[in-house]
């Protein structure tokens, strides 16, 4: 059974879209996408540099653009489930045809700039902590004013709160904890700073129409497998403003009987994460269109 799964904000770097718009149709599809939101992914993608694609606004459409044109140069396959990350779960949304490819893009321009106003009001971060013991860490993070914005599995959990707090993380690390990793994000994602763009996007989310999802869509609230559509779209809303759960999205994928994951462009971080937390699960990032003949050989293998 194959889970195709999406990354979140964080795992875009300069000029990661030059070889997919190589592909046939790619560009035009990119341009047809770019008119309807009006920001040029295609620009972005190639030629803009890690600053301007660290701009919630740019980074969250650029990055379900990938996810989206990366699932179709894999032709017409049929997952046993999907899943996203943050973003991705918008990804994961159109593959498991709660969206098509318009609304996902549509709602996720929307998050972005929804997002980005929301970081604005106050200075806000995430960073990593590598190892540590879960139990031993979100209170700590918790005594130090932080959100556990993502609890990852794999020994990972991101924290999020203003810049003085992470600062007061960086110089009282929790017991365990080797690391902590600033993100390269613009603000305190999944946690109550979001709480204006929650508001924005209930009121985009009136003008969708979601259908109930073909595969299973596992979910960032709780690691469920949701099957109607209009819940899907409720907890993408509400997502925003609260913690993700990617350890209890891999525990699914255990129970569903995944045997393996393939990460969509710009691959790198969730694949990462399974080869730690889901042992004799085959992995694959797919990083450019290289890495397309060996994908296409795990679905063929994994995939209904």
């Amino acid at each position: 059974m194959l889970v195709l799964v999406a990354p979140g904000q964080g795992s875009q770097t300069p000029g990661f879209l030059t070889e997919w718009l190589e592909l046939p149709g790619a560009a035009d599809r990119v341009a047809a996408w770019s008119d309807a939101i009006g920001l040029d992914l295609a620009h972005y993608g190639t030629k803009a540099d890690a600053d301007e694609i660290r701009d919630t606004a740019v980074a969250q459409p650029l990055l379900v653009a990938a996810g989206l044109l990366s699932a179709s140069a894999l032709g017409d396959i049929a997952p046993g489930a999907v899943a996203g990350h943050s973003v991705g779960e918008i990804t994961a949304a159109a593959l498991s045809g709660v969206l098509d490819d318009a609304a996902a893009l549509s709602l996720v321009r929307k998050r972005g700039l929804a997002m980005a106003d929301a970081a604005a009001i106050t200075e806000t971060g995430m960073a990593a902590l590598l190892g540590g013991d879960p139990e031993v860490t979100v209170p700590h993070l918790e005594k130090l004013g932080l959100t556990p914005a993502n609890i990852n599995g794999g020994g990972q959990i991101v924290a999020a709160g203003t810049m003085e707090q992470i600062a007061a993380l960086e110089a009282d690390k929790p017991e365990g904890v080797r690391r902590v990793v600033p993100l390269k994000v613009a603000g305190a994602f999944h946690t109550h700073h979001m709480g204006p763009a929650v508001e924005t996007l209930a009121e985009a989310a009136k003008a969708l129409a979601p259908a109930d999802p073909k595969v299973a869509y596992v979910s960032n609230k709780d690691g469920r497998a949701v099957a109607s559509g209009a819940e899907v779209l409720e907890r993408l809303v509400g997502q925003v403003a609260n913690p993700v759960r990617w350890d209890l999205c891999m525990e699914t994928f255990k129970d569903l009987g995944v045997t393996a994951l393939l990460e969509l462009c710009p691959g790198g971080t969730l694949t990462g994460l399974a080869k730690r937390a889901l042992p004799g699960v085959k992995t694959l990032a797919l990083k450019t269109p290289a890495d397309l003949d060996a994908a296409r050989e795990l679905v063929a293998e994994h995939a209904a």
